[in-house]
């Protein structure tokens, strides 16, 4: 980007907040027009990126210090938020899986039952991104499968720029999106979700209520969204010696050290212990998942390996901690909080209910996805979580609706994207894949995944049992 373009970009955001807040005072209220403008700044900055995304997560903290639209307490708490705890101790729990090999073994022993055929390699390299970015974060998950699918590449004489690495790059990118729906430690987005969902209903929102009430979902869209992709051209038919390739490979580590044990011990303990709450919660009530894997990864720094050291120590999780996906994440609470506690989402609601026809059950989820979905794939899912999710519970309690059908079916419409070179597909494109290539695929399998949404929300709102709150 030109610094010409990237200076009128940046200036744009400032010119849209002073004339949202002046412009709809009226509609609004003062307060809720500033926290509108600040959110509509703030979304500007994720889509044209003059600059990263993460610098655009303070803006609510500058604008609030200048204009005092809310009290600053609540706002600068949304940065220290326990969600914020969860998503930095689930990845604390991860951080050594990279520096023992763990990753690659786990994904290596997956990846052994691969077949020759493109169609297998299809099917395996979007399974198993599902799989892995249901209890990690997207990103990690990329970040893990991309090489591992280049040297398999390379092994069978092609590279990241070639027509056989598009439709496995293309997977793994889309389905580590697909999967992250799966459980609240999929993604930062799920936890923005989360948050705002407790902050309304004042209960704490069970691990297990997630994953029971999106399972339909997550197994119907991974199927239909699979299938697409075996539908797309693909000019190379087959890999041939990528089964004994990673066989090889994965016979090259070694026996399971000691160090790898421990590492995945304790991510088995916090992921089951998260599922398993609703039977200690009485117990133990400030035991919540964030704060369970803050102290199993706590145990990182004390517990040695085969060296003789620690899981993990400071310096190297300082250098690898996705500090700016916190931030990013935190930037979407602090916005949620701008548009709750100004009383923007109320007025939101309301200028909705009393100027826009939507009645509830199909017309109000097909409108719930076509705006997450726009967002999501313009921004990311996280900004997304954190644009549409308040709106969707403001209208809901104004409009006398059940809250919690159209809250998973908000979760479901947010999750994923498809179609732009950036976030956790920054990576693929960066190991050689066409961004033309991924829009021109990702197109189809996106509309085939927003279908999948309507379908299986619209089927989910008719099961009473889909309508109950599962919370303490």
């Amino acid at each position: 980007m030109s610094t010409s373009r990237r200076i009128i970009l940046s200036l744009l955001g400032p010119v849209i907040y002073l004339l949202v807040s002046m412009g709809g005072a009226s509609a609004l209220t003062v307060k809720g027009a500033q926290a509108v403008g600040v959110s509509l700044w703030m979304v500007f900055w994720w889509v044209t990126r003059p600059v990263d995304i993460t610098t655009t997560a303070f803006v609510p903290v500058a604008c609030n210090a200048l204009f005092n639209i809310v009290p600053m307490g609540g706002l600068v708490s949304q940065y220290s938020n326990p969600s914020i705890i969860l998503v930095f101790s689930s990845t604390l729990l991860t951080l050594p899986w990279a520096k023992i090999g763990l990753d690659q073994r786990v994904a290596l022993k997956c990846l052994s039952v691969i077949g020759p055929s493109m169609r297998s390699q299809i099917i395996v390299w979007s399974i198993f991104p599902i799989l892995f970015s249901t209890v990690l974060p997207n990103v990690v998950v990329v970040a893990l499968f991309t090489p591992i699918a280049i040297a398999m590449l390379k092994a069978a004489g092609y590279d990241g720029k070639s027509a056989a690495a598009a439709p496995i790059l293309c997977a793994i990118g889309w389905c580590a999106g697909i999967g992250g729906v799966g459980t609240p430690v999929g993604g930062a987005m799920n936890v923005v979700a989360i948050a705002l969902l407790e902050k309304t209903t004042g209960h704490e929102f069970l691990f297990m209520d997630w994953v029971i009430h999106i399972a339909p979902y997550l197994i119907f869209t991974s199927i239909t969204c699979i299938i697409g992709e075996l539908l797309l051209p693909q000019e190379v038919k087959s890999l041939e010696g990528t089964k004994e390739y990673f066989t090889e490979a994965y016979q090259a580590l070694g026996p399971m050290k000691r160090t790898e044990k421990i590492s995945l011990a304790l991510f088995v303990i916090a992921l089951i212990g998260s599922f398993l709450r609703p039977l200690y919660a009485s117990i133990l009530p400030g035991l919540v998942p964030a704060f369970l894997y803050a102290i199993l990864g706590f145990l990182g720094f004390f517990i040695t390996g085969d060296d003789g050291k620690p899981l993990v120590d400071w310096d190297y999780v300082q250098k690898h901690m996705l500090w700016g996906m916190m931030i990013l994440f935190a930037g979407g609470l602090a916005m949620g909080n701008l548009l709750g506690a100004s009383g923007a989402n109320k007025a939101i609601a309301e200028l909705i209910a009393n100027h826009m026809h939507m009645p509830p059950g199909l017309p109000m989820i097909i409108a719930i996805t076509v705006f997450a979905v726009a967002v999501s794939e313009s921004t990311n899912s996280t900004v997304s979580a954190a644009v549409v999710v308040p709106i969707v519970i403001t209208y809901t309690q104004r409009a006398g609706l059940p809250l919690m059908p159209y809250f998973f079916i908000t979760a479901m419409a947010y999750n994923s994207e498809f179609l732009l070179p950036v976030s956790v597909r920054a990576i693929t494109c960066g190991n050689g894949l066409d961004p033309n290539v991924q829009m021109k695929r990702g197109l189809p399998i996106m509309l085939i995944r927003a279908l999948s949404v309507i379908v299986v929300g619209y089927i989910c709102l008719q099961i009473p049992a889909f309508s109950q709150v599962g919370s303490l």
